[in-house]
């Protein structure tokens, strides 16, 4: 089916082709610094008739300082540009019914002064833009995440909820690549949750919500991507800022500096943050069954899991502007996180016949630690060139990322009236990740409305994984366990070439992308008796939207994703940190695939009043799920664990999911603004050898805002995520409801934030169960949700504006 709608989207292109010849009334021209001949983005272009006052039309200048205004009938006008500490510009040309199109060529802006000596920006930051291939959420306004990390972010960005032990997942889609600017890093291979709690809220920019990738990013992702996109220096001029904040759970502290001055910008960062030890209650009950169904055992394990979790980033960027048309920038970060935890589980074992009567009770405790540390040094070197012919560009990307993760964890059961000997183990798993990713992209202009790019792009990975495990024996001593001992390597090589256009038809009544990506997949592993076969993957996209105006759209996409297994899904050990609850990798993986088609229409009106609407249906085969299998006695390199249940990863069948989102805000009048996102679907997963499980889930989420006054503004927000049901089980249902604070003083430079998430709840109850025809289990478990905090920041140095990038309503905001 794919293929046919790839064929309708690409003769919807060349039918875009031949209309943009038929186009006339257009003008063009590039805004350049009159002194350093640099660009200027965001500078305002308006196109005024013969003898009006008013403007009829008009836009601003791209990061190239490039416009181009279409659609125009012919006649005279006048032109303005400005921009913000320059002379405003003012030419007067003709459109000739004949050319059609006309060229002002480069207009040079004369600064007014070469410095300012104060600066101050009074503008209202919009929260959510809605672009053709991306929703951009913005946390400039958002006072519950003060303070706090990425995954604090992410529980307020519209289609992205956010589960209480920190698992992310979009439209109801676990399958997510993350990215950090745009590019990929070895921090998020080995924990993704661990990994978002390094980055600072202060931090971040932006996040870019892609659904419905096109041909020029990666095809892996069933869910779609998200896209971090972290504070950045482009204004001439040097500032700086601190930001600090402490609390019952989090305690965390960020510093940037930056410097511009003419053609070159720096800038550096430091953030740290610890999550202070929190202790989880739990307990489950399992019932299990004989095969000859004549004995039940009753499995009862009581406990509680103190937890702490650290972490810091630090790194530097660098920017020159080599000529006005060839960029290059650097960047280098060093990343490094770790967790730790310990328990104490109580534990019962008792068997019965099927008539109550008692065969054997086992009361046992079992102690155990679990240590994980990560370190990632990513570094990336990007070239931008561009040419004479608007919007004709090369870009190359280079990129690096080395991890290296310490997990040791280990753990050791004693028996009442020593029944049995103590038992018990420990592992030793250090590991590296290093991979390099290398990018070529081209866009060419073919005509008016219609841009033509390609590119090719290869990703190398390596891990290496060393596994050691001890056994205790009877003398109380560890001997070494040979079998669940060994080393491996793990190689995936990814060949990458797209083509892709952007068109633009029936006079822009329709514009959209459509595009083609093949991907060819290599990867060895050296697990014993293990091959992993080659793949070639086409995956087409296309997205079309319809303006009915500028503050009013619908579009239509379809995009192809997969999902390809990683090192931990096919790694055969065994996780054996309880010895009733062991799971393991399956080498024998196939990637999963995905075909995702999405409806979206979204709507701007006054006063900062927006909604977006997002209706998706997704068909997932080869769908990658969990499943878990009982076992009396299940034997592991020679040693026999009783009671068991084992999980594994495997291809199981097909989901379909379909449901919608839908997000909005409101401004009632100056003082109050609501926002708000609700998502619902229904997901079907048909798995050979068990029943088709179909659910039902839900989400919301509210935010108020409230202006006291200039300088003091309140919010109050919850989140709600249902519960689901899965294949052998479902998953329980959880909340959020927070309260904030900010005051700012000393000139709106320094703020002071108070944030309390659940306030009247110290702990949330969690309530699971799972299944298979020979058992049944039921988990609680009692999560600490519960924590208060206060930050502060300051913002300082001295801002000198000549250009810069923004994505805020024309507002340009410093790397604060």
């Amino acid at each position: 089916m794919r293929y046919p709608v790839f064929i309708i989207a690409l003769l919807f292109s060349f039918a875009s082709f031949a209309q943009s010849v038929m186009n006339k009334g257009k003008i063009t021209g590039k805004v350049i610094d009159a002194e350093t001949k640099l660009p200027i983005e965001m500078a305002i272009i308006n196109i005024y008739q013969e003898k009006e006052t008013k403007a009829f039309n008009g836009l601003s200048t791209d990061k190239n300082g490039a416009f181009s205004i279409n659609n125009l009938p012919a006649g005279d006008y006048r032109i303005t540009v400005d921009f913000i500490s320059y002379k405003t510009a003012t030419i007067n040309s003709t459109i000739n019914p004949k050319a059609g199109v006309l060229n002002l060529g480069s207009i040079l802006l004369s600064p007014v002064s070469n410095q300012l000596n104060e600066v101050k920006i009074v503008s209202k930051t919009s929260t959510i833009q809605n672009k053709i291939d991306k929703l951009v959420y913005s946390p400039a306004n958002d006072l519950t995440s003060q303070g706090g990390t990425a995954t604090d972010v992410l529980k307020n960005v519209p289609m992205v909820s956010v589960d209480i032990d920190g698992k992310i997942e979009l439209q109801g889609n676990p399958s997510i690549r993350f990215l950090i600017n745009g590019k990929p890093s070895s921090m998020f291979g080995a924990s993704i949750s661990d990994a978002l709690q390094t980055i600072p809220a202060d931090q971040i920019k932006s996040i870019e919500v892609i659904t419905s990738p096109g041909a020029k990013y990666d095809a892996a992702g069933t869910g779609g991507i998200i896209n971090i996109l972290l504070k950045e220096n482009k204004v001439e001029g040097i500032n700086s800022s601190i930001n600090l904040s402490a609390g019952t759970r989090l305690e965390n502290g960020s510093f940037n500096f930056n410097a511009r001055r003419g053609n070159f910008g720096a800038g550096i960062f430091f953030s740290g943050n610890k999550q202070l030890t929190t202790e989880t209650k739990s307990s489950s009950e399992r019932i299990s069954y004989s095969e000859a169904r004549d004995s039940i055992n009753r499995l009862f394990q009581s406990g509680v899991n103190p937890f702490d979790r650290n972490g810091y980033r630090t790194g530097i960027n660098l920017n020159w502007s080599v000529t006005p048309k060839d960029e290059l920038a650097a960047s280098f970060s060093y990343n490094s996180f770790s967790n730790n935890s310990t328990g104490q589980t109580l534990q019962s074992q008792t068997s019965y016949l099927a008539d109550g009567t008692l065969l054997s009770e086992i009361k046992s405790e079992r102690n155990s630690t679990s240590n994980f540390e990560e370190n990632a040094i990513d570094w990336g070197l990007d070239y931008k060139k561009t040419f004479e012919k608007e919007n004709r560009e090369l870009n190359f990307q280079l990129t690096s990322s080395n991890g290296k993760s310490d997990i040791n964890s280990g753990h050791r059961t004693s028996y009442e009236e020593d029944i049995q000997p103590v038992s018990g183990l420990r592992n030793i798993n250090p590991g590296k990740d290093h991979q390099v990713g290398l990018i070529l992209d081209f866009a060419e202009p073919i005509s008016e409305g219609y841009t033509l790019e390609t590119g090719v792009k290869a990703n190398f990975q390596n891990i290496e994984n060393n596994i050691v495990t001890d056994t205790l024996d009877t003398d109380s001593s560890y001997i070494n366990n040979k079998g669940q001992t060994y080393a491996f390597k793990y190689k995936q090589n990814i060949y990458a070439v797209y083509v892709s256009s952007s068109f633009a038809f029936f006079n822009s009544f329709l514009i959209g992308k459509a595009g083609l990506r093949y991907e060819r997949t290599n990867t060895t592993a050296d697990f014993v008796g293990v091959v992993i076969p080659d793949y070639n993957t086409f995956a087409p996209s296309f997205t079309v939207q319809h303006k009915f105006s500028k503050d009013q759209s619908i579009k239509f996409a379809y995009t192809y994703r997969i999902e390809r297994p990683d090192y931990e899904d096919l790694n055969p050990f065994f996780n054996i940190s309880d010895p009733h609850n062991i799971s393991t990798g399956n080498p024998f993986l196939k990637p999963e695939i995905g075909n995702r088609y999405e409806l979206g229409y979204s709507q701007n009106f006054s006063k900062g009043t927006n909604i977006y609407f997002s209706g998706y249906y997704r068909r997932n085969i080869d769908d990658i799920q969990s499943l878990t299998t009982f076992h009396p006695t299940l034997t592991i390199s020679g040693t026999d664990y009783t009671d068991v249940t084992l999980t594994t990863r495997y291809n199981i069948g097909t989901e379909i999911t379909y449901g919608a989102s839908l997000f909005g805000s409101v401004s009632m009048g100056e003082k109050i603004t609501i926002r708000s996102n609700i998502e619902c679907g229904q997901r079907t997963n048909s798995t050979p050898g068990f029943e088709s499980v179909s659910s039902f889930i839900y989400r919301g989420n509210l935010n108020l805002n409230y202006q006291f006054n200039p300088t003091m503004l309140g919010e109050i927000s919850g989140n709600y995520r249902s519960s689901q049901k899965i294949v052998q089980g479902d998953r329980p249902a959880s909340y959020f409801y927070n309260l904030a604070f900010r005051k700012l003083f000393f000139n709106k430079n320094a703020s002071l934030g108070i944030t309390m998430t659940n306030p009247f709840n110290k702990y949330m109850s969690q309530k699971s169960n799972s299944y298979d025809a020979n058992y049944s289990q039921v988990n609680i478990k009692e999560i600490p949700v519960q924590s208060f905090g206060i930050s502060f920041s300051y913002k300082f140095g001295k801002l000198e504006f000549k250009k810069g990038e923004n994505e805020n309503n024309g507002v340009q905001e410093p790397a604060y």
